[in-house]
């Protein structure tokens, strides 16, 4: 079974209903939901995603779509050693790095994101939500 770190903005397109990254989001998120793919988030995704999403959905429907995405992903928790690690990477984005790092101690298959260029100086190959949909149904085969 693939093991797979979803990034902060995919987590947005399905729970903000971004109409267009939604379906290929969505997918990734059911392959996670029926356990065809072993899916995680960050920590640290999860308080950006309850700050982004409170302004638009309101506090306890932010706290009940942070419920329900803690239901299919399993959340993966940033150490100091992972802080350490980004810091050390000295990529441009810290955020990246840091979910490079995270997914690197999980030994994550892919970090299915809509930046991929963010991550290509990692070992980690990243996908997009539709880039992935596409290894996933070529695995399967």
């Amino acid at each position: 079974m693939k093991k797979v770190l979803i990034d902060t903005n995919v987590a947005l397109d399905i729970l903000l209903n971004r109409s267009t990254f939604y379906a290929n989001s969505a997918a990734v998120f059911v392959l996670a939901e029926k356990k065809i793919i072993t899916g995680y988030i960050s920590t640290t995704s999860i308080t950006d995603i309850f700050y982004i999403t409170r302004k638009d959905l309101g506090k306890i429907n932010a706290r009940n779509a942070i419920k329900h995405l803690l239901n299919v992903f399993y959340p993966a928790t940033v150490t100091g050693s992972d802080i350490y690690k980004a810091l050390e990477l000295e990529w441009d984005d810290f955020e990246d790095s840091v979910q490079f790092a995270v997914g690197e101690s999980l030994s994550v298959d892919y970090i299915v994101t809509r930046n991929t260029q963010d991550y290509s100086s990692g070992t980690i190959t990243a996908a997009t939500p539709e880039q992935f949909l596409l290894n996933v149904a070529d695995i399967e085969k």
